[in-house]
């Protein structure tokens, strides 16, 4: 089950890295729904995506900082849940979006309880 954990971490890391690095050369946040972010506060929530993602990778390789990788993950499901409550609100008829990011919030559900809860390592 560990390593079951840990490849969903480090998928998770390299996911949330590249939307990062993405946010930061696309300034317009690509679509209409996410418009409604603030353009400081989609920057901010890219670096806030790079520490998670450092996060999801100590907490991967350290038994010592199991708890920073589930912390970070409910940070990026929180993030998700975020997106579909902007794309739910903004009326746009495309859930396949929606669909996306409640995948990426179980996986990262799925982390979080194995690393705080279950105490896997």
């Amino acid at each position: 089950m560990n390593i079951l954990f840990s490849v969903l971490q480090i998928l998770l890391a390299l996911h949330t890295f590249i939307g990062a690095v993405w946010k930061f050369f696309n300034p317009e946040q690509g679509m209409s729904t996410l418009d409604a972010i603030p353009h400081g506060v989609w920057l901010a929530m890219a670096v806030v995506e790079i520490l998670c993602s450092v996060g999801l990778i100590l907490g991967t390789f350290s038994k010592s900082k199991g708890n920073l990788a589930g912390f970070a993950a409910i940070f990026i499901a929180a993030e998700m849940l975020l997106f579909c409550g902007l794309q739910l609100k903004s009326g746009d008829p495309h859930f396949s979006h929606i669909v996306y990011w409640l995948v990426v919030a179980a996986v990262c559900t799925i982390i979080a309880y194995g690393r705080l809860v279950r105490k896997s390592f």
